[in-house]
């Protein structure tokens, strides 16, 4: 008899998961499995939905099937339409949540009206439903989504504000140099840009929001307010079941949690102390997850459209691309860490005509980070050295930022 595999969580990782094997995929979304990746264009009217579709499962998905409760003794699935789905191998894949910061205006689950968190598919249509050229929209968070959210808005002829708690836009990713030259694109597109500002709450009038109260008691008027604060992994599912949790679902080498037939790959696992939130990592999650599972069932797998990382896992270096739009596009990559610390070696080339600026840190004959935007002609090469770990030819390290290697 064949190993039922049940995956749930229709995500990036969850719908690999189901395109290399045949599984029974329970995804809580109606919509087939997507790249969020891409919601910011299809908020800009860039991409059409099924444009952003990701590749058919083996199996057919249900689509619209909430999980809410697993009885790992009786391994079964208990989905919130009251059927039951039994599993030998059941894999979580449950993904991640918004972070709804604490603001007076806020409370419980139920958002006021223009208040839209920007997580999901039905989150990204049900805010260009909202937005008309000219409305006031305020996005609250300077991080990778909240940027994104904010160049799309301005795009659709809103007038948008980009409200940061920290120094500096992106400042998980970026230098301060290169934040600052983010900040001046994001600004020629209209976008208004303020960082060490802090949202206090929300003001409303019928249900629906009229103004964001900054801490220092400055209001800014708004029709729309888009929530990108962040994200946190979902493991309430996880938690319930008695399965070890942390920030994310606990995993090992093979992605197994502290129960021997449940798995847990992407933005709700964490490997070794670390929740990536990264579909790069998911997807190199899911392809050694499939790869176990082939191996302890006798399940055939679909080829992967990548080389596929054999068990045990040991974690995955990620690095961050983004390409903001506009009178002249923007492409930004970062990788590792891009601040340099005392004795390391630090190569920056600047063009500040083309806007463009390029930076590797080295330390050791290790390259340990890198950002560059505007010209990645060289990321190609800078990422294949920073995840191959290998110690550097001995050449000048201005070769390191000149040699395009393909990107």
């Amino acid at each position: 008899m064949s190993t039922r595999i049940v995956v749930v969580g229709g995500g990036t990782a969850g719908a690999r998961l189901a395109r290399r094997l045949p599984v029974t995929l329970l995804g809580e979304e109606p919509h087939a499995p997507y790249n969020r990746v891409l919601l910011a264009d299809v908020l800009a009217g860039r991409y059409a939905p099924e444009v952003i579709a990701l590749p058919g499962t083996r199996e057919p998905a249900r689509l619209g099937t909430r999980a809410v409760r697993i009885d790992r003794a009786a391994r079964t699935v208990e989905c919130a339409d009251g059927s039951r789905v039994g599993y030998d191998r059941l894999v979580l894949a449950t993904g991640s949540n918004p972070v709804l910061p604490p603001l007076r205006g806020l409370r419980g689950a139920a958002l006021p009206a223009g208040v839209h968190p920007f997580r999901t598919l039905d989150d990204c249509l049900a805010l260009r439903a909202a937005v008309r050229p000219g409305a006031r929209a305020v996005v609250v968070g300077g991080g990778l989504l909240g940027v994104s959210a904010a160049r799309a808005l301005a795009e659709l002829g809103a007038d948008v504000v980009l409200a940061q708690q920290g120094e500096r836009l992106m400042e998980r990713q970026l230098d301060a140099h290169a934040s600052a030259l983010l900040r001046e694109h994001v600004e020629s597109l209209g976008v208004e840009v303020h960082t060490e500002c802090r949202v206090g709450g929300l003001r409303q009038r019928d249900g629906a929001v009229t103004a964001v109260e900054l801490a220092d008691g400055f209001v800014l008027d708004a029709q729309v307010v888009v929530l990108a604060c962040g994200v946190r992994p979902r493991v309430a599912l996880a938690r319930e079941a008695g399965l070890d949790v942390a920030t994310g679902i606990v995993v090992d080498d093979e992605l197994r949690t502290s129960d021997p037939y449940v798995h847990a790959v992407g933005d709700c696992a964490e490997h070794a102390g670390r929740v990536y939130g990264l579909a790069g990592p998911a997807l190199e999650q899911a392809d050694a997850l499939a790869e176990v599972l082939a191996r302890e069932t006798g399940t055939e797998t679909s080829d992967a459209p990548t080389p596929v990382p054999t068990a045990p896992y040991t974690g995955t270096r990620a690095l961050t691309r983004l390409t903001l739009t506009g009178p002249r596009p923007l492409d930004l990559a970062a990788f590792g860490e891009v601040t340099a610390r005392p004795g390391d070696d630090t190569v920056q080339l600047t063009d500040p005509t083309r806007g463009a600026y390029r930076k590797v840190v080295v330390r050791g004959d290790r390259l340990v980070g890198g950002v560059l935007l505007g010209d990645l002609a060289a990321v190609g090469a800078l990422a294949r050295a920073w995840e191959g770990d290998e110690a550097l030819p001995e050449a000048p390290l201005l070769h390191l930022l000149t040699h395009d290697g393909g990107s």
